[in-house]
């Protein structure tokens, strides 16, 4: 079963999408948005983090907001 990101189902208007490096999606797909142009952390975009103030990690100084 393919899991939806909690990035997705709260409606974060930042987030992009998935990427992926071949053919073998679940296993290589990286979720991104305009704060992680390289993939969003497992901890936000599958975890319990909300990303809601803004990490030392992140390409842009943006944070979740709703659609």
């Amino acid at each position: 079963m393919i899991l939806s990101p909690k990035c997705y189902e709260r409606g974060c208007k930042h987030y992009l999408g998935v990427k992926t490096d071949n053919d073998v999606v679940e296993k290589n797909e990286r979720h991104y948005c305009g704060a992680y142009l390289n993939g969003i952390p497992e901890e936000i975009v599958m975890g319990e983090d909300l990303h809601l103030t803004v990490r030392e990690d992140q390409d842009n100084a943006i944070v979740f907001e709703q659609l």
